[in-house]
């Protein structure tokens, strides 16, 4: 018996122009073995099918063969009726090692696809994509075979002059990126006069590089050879599947698929590999995006299908994710808000305001704290709601961070030339304190400004801030604070461990978040959440300070508590720099704030 026709290497390269869904295995036979004089649906398709179809018996040898074989070939039926395909030069690209490590699986499925080499009319040995599915009988017993050859003809002609690397990758023998985007573009066009849908997905195998390092790259090659096989054997007709680089590969359906499909997909990449006598699992990451849903080019189409992938693994890898254009464009709208930041930090627009602080018993002024403004060209001041949000969890909070510090650095000198020696808090948001250069970073910003004492400068960081890492916010903060710099913690009463940070967190100041104090006389919960951070910072012996304080009322009542220091609207908004001098000449006039210093 001749050896298995599908005895080939895997490869599922199709034709670059898509074409209507090959016919199936039962339709074609019926072709055969109709006696009706007159042509079925399943005969014209036979006869006047663009691609080359072959039907060969349970033992591959040759039955019929349709016109397009011929036109393809130059063979009649007459030539090779009875051979099998290897006979007339329809071979395999290669007999390389990967290939024989996929032919026993093969071996064990009824459908596959693999490029080959086949002697067009001319003489000469192209490259071509044969699909091949086993017809069984009612028992069970294989009955013939069918087979589509498709012609690589929709590459650039001058492309078949060119060594194969150029398009296909060396070690799976699958479409390469470049050939994976001329056939997207390509597909993009035939689905645009078809009025067809055609879906680009992205996959990648989850910790593959671990696996790798842990096996060696001769397990990992025979591994992304045997994944590929694996996938190539779910594709139907025209699908494409593409390597583009390391365990990154490339689907190109060009069949509508449901969820049912990636399901099916995903649960077969899950099964065990056998590799030179070792079980290996996988597991993949699936980002999928359709045409013409997402309407856009094919470069974009790969991207966004990049983008849906790894919105997959950010769920927990082992999944699919569908591209969701809306989402992608306020991404995009995001990405240009923060490109404009940046700009504004470069180009001078943005601002620090102070809002002083006070001693409400006996009026002094203890310091500033400082805030952030963007002085924006067309929409005027804006305040930080307006603008932080957008670079939250970025590495632009940590360039605003350094920007702010060495402001405040400047103002305090500024100010000491002109005899005003306030302290300034400056916020440090929770990803600038951990970064590990961070002290580092400080002490060179201090040196740069040697006549404004350390202590004249307080970080105010959220209670949050130490939750994420306190092993390495405690040491930040030591080093700081071997360098004169005070701490205060901004959102006290807000986290979850308060009582657990106050016995832990080296911090010079406790700030009662304005959330609880601008409702305190209205609302018993805050009220009562106020008594309990002055009672746990009197305790500990820290000294604490009121945000939102908006009326004398307010003052009344902290007093009373317990804490004397406060800011507030009541007391000043945030103002200017060159503002504060006039402020500062005016406040010991506010008889009504000074009414304070007689409560006992």
């Amino acid at each position: 018996m001749s050896p298995p026709l599908n005895d080939i290497k895997e490869q599922s390269l199709p034709q670059p122009n898509p074409r209507p869904a090959s016919i199936s295995a039962d339709a074609v036979a019926i072709s055969i073995f109709d006696s009706h004089t007159s042509l079925t649906p399943a005969e014209s398709a036979f006869r006047y099918a663009n691609e080359a179809i072959i039907i060969t018996n349970a033992d591959n040898a040759v039955v019929d063969v349709n016109p397009a074989f011929s036109e393809l070939t130059g063979l009649a039926l007459s030539e090779v009726e009875g051979k099998t395909p290897e006979a007339f030069s329809i071979l395999p690209l290669d007999d390389s090692r990967t290939t024989r490590l996929m032919r026993e699986e093969l071996q064990l499925r009824d459908r596959s696809k693999g490029q080959i080499r086949y002697r067009s009319h001319d003489g000469q040995f192209y490259p071509g994509m044969m699909s091949i599915n086993r017809v069984r009988d009612e028992r069970g017993q294989v009955n013939h075979h069918v087979i589509v050859l498709a012609d690589l003809s929709a590459i650039p002609s001058h492309a078949r002059h060119l060594n194969r690397e150029v398009y296909f990758d060396a070690l799976t023998g699958l479409p390469n990126l470049q050939l994976l985007t001329q056939l997207i573009q390509e597909s993009i066009q035939h689905a645009e006069q078809r009025q067809l849908s055609l879906a680009v997905c992205a996959l990648d195998i989850d910790h593959f590089q671990r696996i790798n390092d842990r096996l060696g790259p001769h397990i990992g090659d025979a591994l992304l050879a045997a994944f590929a096989q694996r996938i190539s054997h779910l594709l139907f007709g025209d699908d494409v599947l593409a390597r583009i680089g390391g365990d990154e590969f490339v689907l190109l359906l060009h069949h509508g698929v449901e969820e049912a499909f990636f399901e099916k997909l995903l649960a077969s990449l899950r099964q065990p590999l056998l590799i030179e006598g070792q079980t290996i699992y996988l597991t993949a990451s699936l980002g999928i995006t359709r045409y013409p849903d997402d309407h856009v080019q094919g470069d974009v189409l790969l991207r966004h299908a990049n983008q849906a992938m790894y919105r997959a693994k950010q769920r927990g890898r082992d999944t699919y994710h569908f591209f969701d254009s809306q989402q992608d464009r306020r991404l995009q709208v995001r990405h240009e808000q923060r490109q404009r930041f940046m700009d504004a930090i470069h180009h001078d627009e943005l601002r620090l305001f102070y809002q002083p602080q006070v001693d409400m018993r006996s009026g002094r002024v203890v310091g500033v704290e400082a805030l952030i403004r963007w002085q924006h060209p067309e929409l005027g001041l804006l305040s930080p709601g307006d603008f932080l949000p957008i670079i939250d969890g970025t590495p632009l909070e940590v360039d605003l961070g350094e920007w702010v510090l060495e402001r405040a650095l400047r103002q305090l000198t500024l100010w000491q030339s002109e005899g005003m020696a306030l302290p300034v808090n400056v916020n440090i948001s929770p990803s600038h304190l951990l970064v590990n250069t961070f002290s580092q970073r400080l002490a060179e910003l201090l040196a740069r400004y040697p006549n404004v004492s350390p202590s004249l400068l307080k970080l105010e960081v959220l209670e949050s801030a130490a939750m994420h890492d306190v092993k390495a916010a405690l040491k930040n903060m030591a080093r700081c604070q071997a360098l004169g710099v005070g701490f205060a913690i901004d959102d006290f009463g807000t986290g979850f461990s308060s009582l657990t940070h106050l016995r832990q967190l080296p911090v010079n100041l406790i700030k009662i978040d304005q959330s609880f104090v601008r409702d305190m006389l209205i609302d018993q919960d805050d009220m009562a959440i106020v008594e309990s951070v002055i009672y746990m910072a009197n305790r500990f012996q820290r000294p604490m300070l009121a945000e939102g304080v908006e009326t004398l009322d307010h003052a009344r009542a902290l007093i009373s508590l317990g804490c004397e220091l406060a800011q507030g609207y009541g007391i000043a908004r945030p103002m200017p720099p060159e503002a504060m001098a006039e402020w500062l000449s005016h406040w010991p006039t506010r008889q009504d704030w000074r009414g304070l210093a007689t409560l006992q």
